[in-house]
């Protein structure tokens, strides 16, 4: 019998290529951050090959470390690394544009016809796939970066320190990354990346990205770029704030509304859950744009749409618009639409500045283990934090009324089996999330949720 043929790396991918998947991406991000970070390593990783395990995991440490959706701005790093500028601004703005349009459609219907048996039955049974596939991705990519017990005991501390002992993300993200550093130089074979993915072996097949391949010229750091970049990225800014408070006025809703999502976007460590009091408090007691009530139902539409949850300022945004008629009665959609809009782009233009910016730097620092250990720290604990979230989310669907109440089975048993869907039969997202959908639908309409 003749020896397998090992596989080649794929062949360059062209920016039309790159184009239709970071648009189909962005379609089918479901699962909050978890989900979507886990779909990028299935299609990327492991079925495309366009990038190593390990660079994958070198990119998401340092998006971790940011504030923003660490999801989309994943997407705009390796957008970035494999077709330059456009290429990030393309793969991070599809990641964002088909929610806002989904977003914004949803908005509308909830808006004009408010809460309807049909749209409560999809929202049941989509619920708890969400569940699942934040639990199956953080089993995924348990597995794969998990690779010693010092890492797994990070993990778990993790999980106990955020959700048992409510420790800011930033203080756990700190504490990971020191315990890294420490434990990269008296044990570097435990925190090092490469002796971590090997064991000894080439486990994983050349990909177009591989662990050794060269950091290509427009993502090598340079001085100049860096100033450009930066002063290009905060000119933009300007500009669209300038034109608000040209056209509104400084305590207009829209100035206010940009303003107010630019501090939101830089406070958002640890993902859109950690931002979310500080959104309700601006925009529910501060400004007024919408009601506690409209508040909790733009983060049901928020958790199952595709896209980063923090997608939940388009419909702030939305409502707020529509509620202060900004311009005028007969054009409420059009001043709800462009407010969701405003709220959008000032909440994710820094989340391409950092990743344009600083990518060159994070390029630089591939393959270092002083640079690379307080990563795999990072990892390690992100884990943890995937676990936190998803049990959060567990509580909420199966005790939505607290945990000294009655648990709601069928949410459980329907998680349950969704996780086996995932896990064991590897079904897609895609087909999960529809038939979830049409399962909640059915119950509601034979009064079983």
């Amino acid at each position: 019998m003749e020896p397998t043929q090992p596989l080649s790396a794929p062949q360059s991918v062209s920016f039309a290529q790159a184009l239709r998947f970071w648009l189909k991406l962005g379609l089918v991000s479901f699962g909050g951050p978890a989900g979507q970070i886990a779909i990028m390593h299935s299609e990327l990783v492991d079925r495309r090959r366009w990038i190593s395990e390990a660079r994958f995991l070198h990119a998401l440490n340092y998006c971790m470390l940011l504030p923003g959706p660490e999801a989309q701005q994943l997407a705009t790093y390796i957008g970035w690394l494999m077709h330059r500028t456009w290429g990030g601004i393309v793969a991070g703005g599809l990641f964002v544009l088909p929610s806002l349009f989904i977003l914004i459609a949803l908005s509308w219907i909830y808006m004009r016809w408010g809460e309807q048996p049909i749209i409560a039955g999809l929202l049941y049974g989509i619920k708890p796939a969400v569940v699942a596939i934040v639990l199956a991705a953080a089993w995924r990519i348990g597995q794969r970066a998990l690779k010693h017990p010092a890492l797994w005991l990070i993990s778990a501390a993790a999980f106990i320190g955020l959700h048992f002992l409510q420790l800011p993300f930033p203080l756990i993200i700190f504490f990971a990354a020191l315990v890294g550093a420490i434990g990269g130089k008296f044990f570097p074979m435990v925190f090092s990346t490469s002796s971590s993915h090997s064991a000894g072996q080439h486990t994983h097949s050349p990909a177009l990205i591989d662990d050794h391949t060269p950091t290509p010229p427009h993502a090598q750091f340079r001085f100049a770029r860096f100033i450009q970049l930066l002063c290009a990225g905060l000119a933009l800014w300007a500009v669209a704030m300038g034109g608000c408070v040209a056209l509104w006025g400084w305590q207009g809703t829209l100035s206010q509304m940009a303003w107010f999502f630019t501090k939101a976007a830089l406070l958002t460590f640890g993902g859109a859950y950690a931002v979310l009091p500080y959104v309700y408090q601006g925009a529910v007691e501060q400004f007024h744009w919408l009601t506690a009530a409209q508040m909790m139902d733009g983060l049901a539409l928020g958790e199952t749409t595709p896209g980063p949850l923090i997608m939940i300022v388009a419909f702030v945004g939305f409502v707020g618009g529509w509620g202060q008629a900004l311009f005028g009665a007969e054009h409420v959609f059009l001043a709800a639409a462009f407010a969701a809009s405003i709220a959008t782009f000032f909440t994710f233009l820094p989340s391409f500045i950092f990743i344009l910016v600083g990518g060159p730097l994070i390029e630089s620092t591939h393959g270092q283990l002083r640079f690379t250990a307080p990563l795999t720290g990072i990892t390690a604990a992100v884990v943890g934090v995937i676990v936190s979230l998803g049990v959060l989310f567990a509580m909420h669907l199966f005790w939505p009324q607290g945990v000294a109440m009655r648990i709601d089975l069928v949410a459980m048993i329907g998680a349950t089996l969704a996780l086996i869907a995932i896990v064991r039969f590897k079904l897609g997202l895609m087909r999960l999330i529809g038939a979830c959908a049409l399962i909640g639908l059915a119950l509601r309409g034979l009064g079983l949720a």
